[in-house]
């Protein structure tokens, strides 16, 4: 039951964070055409990540990890450090979409933890 409930919880958090990204796409060109092909790309990801999971295999939650991961750690550099042809935007910290996004992000490396430790049993 447990191991329904985490695979259900893995395809749901990064479909979310790829439908997030999808939305917000058409937006990101505006700041660099790269970060609006990313965001298509992580939509493409994250569905090719689901479907993985939902077929149970390791490689759909590696991916899903990844996008997840690379994610997180470029919202953060997008609004400190920036991107490259982007400006840091430090005021786009408590943005609605990219906390959502985070809040996605973040349940799916959670459930990704606690999926690998059932599977270590």
């Amino acid at each position: 039951m447990i191991k329904k409930i985490l695979l259900w919880a893995g395809v749901i958090t990064i479909l979310i964070t790829g439908l997030i990204h999808v939305i917000d796409a058409p937006d990101s060109f505006t700041e660099a055409a790269y970060k609006g092909w990313f965001f298509y790309f992580n939509g493409l990801g994250a569905l090719a990540a689901a479907y993985g999971i939902f077929r149970i295999r390791a490689w759909g939650w590696d991916l899903g990890l990844f996008i997840a991961i690379a994610s997180i750690v470029l919202y953060i550099a997008s609004r400190s450090i920036g991107l490259p042809l982007i400006p840091a935007e430090p005021d786009a910290w408590l943005e609605p979409i990219g906390l959502a996004s985070l809040i996605a992000e973040g349940l799916f490396v959670v459930v990704y933890i606690f999926n690998r430790r059932i599977h270590e049993d």
